[in-house]
């Protein structure tokens, strides 16, 4: 007979229709286990008597268990955790609506008022320890500007105290310094910055704030200085597309991990402001295009996301056409509409809960409200309600309401299209996406896979059914 003691970077956790599986600490998704093997490692706690068996073995080979010792205890956060609703892994919380800089296009605004909405600490305390009570893991800290919130430092450290982690910080980048990631450092907090930058010369203009390149130029370095992971989040339009590829290209010598590039679409605020500047979606493929044939023609190091059409890895050779959510036969009538918004609960400032943050503004406007976790309890919004209801949307269900998309020959790789874009440009939920009929009615994916011919192709698709459609 032994003792055993669970690693400590794992933990135990149930959940409606997933009632065996284990965290790996600071990693944001849950894994499953077979049902023996997790009521197996639920007696590895320290000081139960265990017989020799295979599942033992199994698992100090793995380093999921070690011999216990006398006065050995799993940690709180380790203690398993049976939650009572849906599993969520992760949340997308704008701490504050705040923000130094007034962006023409920001997604967070229903029109060109600021949004002043902000949590107390108390508040914020209390909402973090429902998240714990209902099993997530990972936060991304956004806004508003995150770390204009006076309470900033405090309420990372009460993620961490309750055993999640931050994964993620959206900042302008403008209160980034030695002493704040020394700060960061200190709690343990390595996250992902992403950091916005919209391209050389431009960025002025679009964050509508003097100096915001010069800030944002600095705080890239200054991150990558201190070893954290930076992402660089550039809004392409009419104005700044022609510095697109010089901007990567200074983002890569910079040793920046990941440029993401977003086309500026068509929220609330910039329909206001924008003028003749939004890209339309053909002229944003066209261009997107263009940069991915200039881009891989030389060697890089930094990943490009293009957002809604195609991610690059130059350091595997290896690239992902966006627009594909399921290679071959992975389709299945069961897979929520976004598989973004179904593992990530976006909590505004104001506590509203939306798909995601960047519909905020939009739902806002229409009045179109799920949920507010200020006034209902977060366990009580996963376990049923309108939130729920939207967000576990199946595509067999848009299929259903969406006889175009069901009749595409498409329709099982792109499952619909973005969400976002349906009901932003469409003002149907479960519209079709017009940018991804766009993409594939105009041969886009035939144009990339034969770019990129030599690199590895991570989510392939039959190319028969689509030169029938064509």
């Amino acid at each position: 007979m032994s003792r055993y003691l669970l690693n400590p970077n794992i933990a135990l956790r149930s959940w409606w229709f997933v009632p065996y599986a284990y965290y790996m600490k600071n990693v944001r998704d849950a894994k499953g286990l077979k049902k023996g093997e997790f009521e197996f490692l639920l007696q590895c706690d320290g000081t139960t008597e265990l017989a020799d068996s295979p599942l033992a073995e199994k698992f100090l080979h793995l380093g999921f268990i070690a011999p216990a010792r006398d006065g050995d205890a799993l940690s709180d956060w380790q203690k398993h955790l049976d939650c009572n609703n849906r599993y969520f892994p992760a949340m997308e919380y704008a701490i504050t609506g705040k923000c130094n800089y007034n962006c023409l296009h920001c997604f967070n605004a229903a029109d060109n008022a600021p949004d002043m909405s902000e949590w107390t600490l108390d508040e914020a305390k209390t909402m973090l320890k429902q998240a714990r009570k209902c099993g997530l893991n990972a936060i991304t800290l956004t806004g508003g500007e995150p770390m204009l919130h006076k309470n900033f430092f405090e309420i990372i450290e009460e993620i961490y105290k309750l055993g999640m982690y931050v994964g993620e910080i959206n900042t302008n980048g403008h209160f980034i310094n030695q002493a704040a990631l020394d700060r960061l450092k200190k709690l343990g907090c390595y996250p992902i910055i992403k950091i916005s930058f919209d391209g050389i010369g431009h960025h002025d203009w679009l964050r509508n704030r003097k100096g915001a390149e010069e800030n944002a130029l600095a705080a890239l370095r200054l991150c990558k200085e201190n070893s954290f992971e930076v992402w660089a989040q550039t809004n392409v339009h009419r104005q700044n597309i022609d510095t697109i590829l010089p901007t990567a290209k200074m983002l890569d010598e910079m040793g920046i991990d990941e440029m993401r590039i977003i086309r500026t679409s068509e929220s609330p605020r910039w329909k206001e402001n924008a003028g003749d500047s939004c890209l339309s979606v053909d002229k944003y493929y066209n261009k997107m295009y263009e940069f991915a044939v200039e881009y891989s023609k030389e060697p890089h190091r930094m990943d490009v996301d293009i957002w809604q059409f195609l991610t690059i890895f130059p350091g595997s050779k290896a690239f992902r056409v966006r627009p594909v959510e399921c290679a071959e036969g992975e389709y299945r009538d069961s897979l929520p509409v976004c598989r973004g918004n179904r593992g990530k609960i976006a909590v505004a400032a104001n506590g509203n809960v939306y798909p995601c943050l960047q519909l905020s503004g939009l739902y806002d406007k229409k009045k179109d409200f799920l949920g507010n976790i200020k006034t209902t309890d977060l366990q009580t919004l996963l376990q049923g309600g309108k939130y729920l209801d939207e967000v576990c949307t199946t595509v067999k269900t848009l299929a259903e309401h969406n006889s175009k998309c069901a009749a595409c020959d498409y329709f099982k790789y792109c499952v619909g299209g973005c969400r976002a874009l349906a009901y932003t440009l469409t003002d149907d939920k479960l519209g079709s996406d017009p940018a991804k009929c766009v993409f594939f009615q105009k041969g886009y994916y035939e144009k990339i896979t034969a770019l990129l011919e030599s690199w590895n192709n991570l989510a392939p698709i039959r190319n028969k059914s689509i030169s029938e459609k064509d």
